[in-house]
């Protein structure tokens, strides 16, 4: 390996950005680095406090399947724009406040009447706020053909050139807001000592790898904005430790970046690639040669080798793989590529661009449905749109295209939708396994794709949500950018391609304490091996709370976890992954048909949201889907589910129409204290400060709401290793032990609303005859 020299400390931190002088001491918000990196974790409470930093850096690690109710930032400075439950304020910058109490931060829009406050989203047309035009355009394209000057990659030297202008005037790009958090974090990460190697078991140094890739482009962006070369020392002591010449240990000689997990591999190529490229015209040519010295060692060169060595495992990803691992292995593999390329004098680098990009094409850029949800979990979407973000864009700056990474598949500018529909007014329906800690993994990939597919909606949502400030997104945006995404934005959307099938239904997308209700159905296999057995899975939120959810990933280091999704793979006998841990039906106390094919049938009144924050919903509005999930079951002839929304978006039905011939349970998983109705077919749910009130309408003979602990049944089959616990977790359930054959139950969820609501209760419909008008009051 190369001999790294010695590095000492940096300086005092202090920087300058638009024009000003800041020091640490000086900025109220700096975002903590501290994080559990186990990929696991005990579940607390739905509603994890949360802070910046988690979120670009930690991700969700574990079970969070409610929220605290939320409220605004006291960190916002408001001008007093609005009023009342569920209210936030612009501050001065024009920027939202954010929840500071719920898992992913999420903004607290203006209650505000004024429809002219937000209009249409749209790209401005004002040259004045955009970035000017790049000069390089070649007129064919070449991946072997780089621009001349650098930086290269996502962040072109016009766009450097640029900033200096356009962040005083623009209050996200600003000195108070992602610039202003860019440094923060860099400061952060400065007095912090350079990653640790750890071997995470199976699941590699993964964390180490995305860690040191955030760093890196923290303290290369400050140094390309303040000239201190404070920053450039400190990237070189991460560099210097990541190619094992640090003071510690970092791996074993002959591997590093373990490449038998290579997505490790991958993110270590990114990083270096990154701070080549970022800090080129700063690095000495001994520092240059030591850097792809080490990068075709522990990067490149495994990367060849699993593209050429049939007999090396660690190419799997390039096969048939539509998910995370092929869209992030390649993204690394070709930034670190274009990186060098040209000062690469073995050839390694135009070899795997010659393979990369076709192969991404075939795969990375197939993972997204029809209708645009991504075959792996909401979750893993960060991941993969991340690295299919990264990777396209870097061939862009860097040779003028992308190649067809952006539109051979031309469902793929749908997949902004998936997500915005998938994040509920608390947080995602986060079904299916959740991914290790983020780091350098956000939705940015939105602000990417907002101008990349002209839907400016995209970069409006994520332009609010907390991990948006991070490097990518100052170049990624276009701040002519204006509108509001809500205006004009359908409150449904139904996602109908079988591998995934679901739905999502809401009362608003700008009150904090809408109605939100999300049911999936879906194929059980196909998903990366990431997927629950949970055809008829649903989260609920109301009144700032979830009040059904998501366990969650199990231990990912727990023996057999990724093994198959055959029926008798051994992840289905972890709580967190068999039926029996979702909030859906039982039957037999048994998981369902891994071969399941449900279908569905929807409909919707296709109300939307204007440019008002505050959305007066017709008395009429509604929305409903069903499925038949017949085929997920064993010991049933017919199983049917639906969700509709009803009184005016204020009450969701679900109802169950089941032939069994085995005992049927009802299951959902909440973390509010249930205090079940003498009669037993009702039940309280208290969450706070909240009360939702459940009750079954018509039920049959015996059936009764009881609470039980969130763990398995003492018959179950025992998992190769003890399931995590899930403390704070209860499950309400209807029990019907003694009732087989043909029965119909009708769970009526009712949210105590503040707002004198009358409450209605429906008439009794049979699933196949539901309309949109099939419950209206007689």
């Amino acid at each position: 390996m190369p001999d790294y020299d010695h590095l000492q400390d940096g300086g005092q931190h202090v920087y300058r950005s638009g024009g000003a002088n800041y020091s640490e001491s000086s900025i109220g918000f700096i975002t903590p680095q501290a994080r559990n990196k186990k990929r696991t974790s005990n579940w607390i409470k739905f509603g994890i406090p949360a802070l910046l930093l988690v979120l670009i850096a930690g991700g969700v690690v574990g079970a969070i399947i409610a929220t605290h109710k939320k409220k605004s930032s006291s960190s916002a400075a408001s001008s007093g724009t609005g009023s009342g439950s569920g209210s936030g304020n612009l501050d001065t910058n024009g920027i939202f406040a954010t929840a500071t109490n719920s898992e992913f931060m999420m903004p607290v829009y203006p209650s505000t009447t004024n429809t002219a406050l937000f209009t249409t989203p749209t790209f401005a047309s004002n040259a004045a706020s955009a970035w000017p035009s790049d000069s390089f355009a070649p007129a064919s394209p070449n991946v072997l053909s780089v621009r001349s000057d650098r930086p290269r990659l996502i962040a072109p030297a016009y766009k450097w050139a640029a900033l200096p202008s356009l962040i005083p005037n623009d209050p996200y790009l600003s000195c108070k807001s992602w610039n202003h958090s860019i440094f923060m974090n860099a400061s952060q990460y400065y007095d912090l000592p350079p990653v640790l190697y750890h071997m995470d078991g199976d699941s590699g140094i993964l964390d180490n790898a995305r860690e040191v890739k955030m760093r890196i482009k923290a303290f290369a962006y400050v140094y390309r904005m303040t000239n201190d070369t404070m920053w450039v020392d400190r990237a070189w002591a991460e560099i210097k430790n990541a190619a094992g010449n640090g003071s510690t240990s970092f791996g074993p000689d002959e591997d590093k970046w373990n490449s038998a997990h290579f997505l490790d591999t991958a993110e270590f190529s990114a990083a270096f690639g990154i701070a080549y490229d970022w800090l080129y015209d700063i690095w000495s040519a001994e520092q240059k040669s030591q850097i792809i010295t080490t990068l075709i060692q522990y990067g490149l060169g495994p990367g060849i080798q699993a593209y050429t060595n049939t007999s090396v495992f660690t190419g799997w990803w390039r096969t048939n793989t539509t998910g995370n691992w092929n869209c992030v292995c390649n993204g690394g593999l070709t930034m670190a590529s274009l990186a060098i390329l040209n000062d690469d004098t073995s050839g390694t680098a135009s070899q795997l661009l010659g393979l990369t990009v076709d192969n991404a094409k075939a795969n990375c850029a197939q993972a997204v449905s029809d209708d645009g949800t991504w075959a792996e979990t909401a979750n893993y979407w960060y991941f993969g749109t991340t690295g299919h973000a990264e990777m396209a864009s870097s061939l862009m700056t860097a040779t003028g295209s992308h190649y067809g990474l952006l539109d051979t598949n031309v469902n793929f500018p749908k997949t902004g939708d998936f997500h915005m529909y998938i994040t509920g007014p608390t947080s995602l329906f986060n079904y299916g396994d959740h991914g290790p800690n983020k780091f350098s993994t956000t939705a940015n990939s939105m602000i990417f794709y907002a101008e990349q597919y002209q839907r400016p909606d995209y970069a409006l949502f994520q332009r609010d949500q907390r991990d948006a400030a991070e490097p990518w997104s100052m170049f990624w945006y276009d701040p002519s950018i204006q509108g509001a995404f809500w205006n004009g934005k359908a409150l449904d959307n139904f996602f109908d391609n079988g591998l995934d099938q679901w739905a999502s239904m809401r009362s608003s997308w700008t009150d904090s304490d809408a109605l939100y209700v999300a049911m999936k159905a879906g194929k059980n296999q196909g998903h990366q091996t990431h997927n629950d057995l949970d055809v008829g899975d649903f989260v609920l939120d109301a009144l700032g709370t979830r009040w059904a959810g998501e366990l969650g990933s199990a231990d990912y280091l727990s023996p057999d976890y990724f093994s198959n999704d055959t029926q008798t793979s051994n992840r289905w006998t972890y709580y967190r992954k068999m039926t029996e841990g979702q909030n859906t039906i039982l039957i037999g106390q048994t998981n369902q048909n891994v071969a399941a094919a449900p279908t569905v049938k929807h409909d919707s009144s296709g109300t939307s949201q204007g440019s008002s924050t505050v959305l007066d919903v017709p008395s009429d509005s509604t929305a409903f889907w069903t499925t038949d999930m017949s085929s997920a079951y064993f010991s049933a002839s017919s199983v049917k589910r639906g969700v509709r929304l009803l009184n005016g978006r204020k009450q969701v039905l679900i109802q169950d129409e089941i032939t069994a011939t085995a005992p049927v349970m009802w299951r959902m998983h909440t973390n509010a204290t249930i205090t079940v109705g003498s009669s037993g077919t009702s039940a309280s749910l208290a969450l706070d400060g909240q009360t939702m009130q459940v009750s079954m309408l018509n039920p049959p003979s015996g059936a009764a709401f009881s609470s039980l602990d969130a763990k398995r049944f003492d018959s179950d089959p025992v998992p190769p290793e003890p399931d995590q616990d899930n403390p704070g977790v209860q499950v309400l359930t209807i029990a019907l032990p003694q009732i087989q054959g043909e029965f119909t139950l009708q769970v009526l969820f009712n949210p105590q609303w503040n707002d004198g609501t009358n409450f209605v209760t429906p008439p009794s419909v049979a699933l196949d005859s539901w309309t949109l008008r099939s419950h209206d009051s007689s």
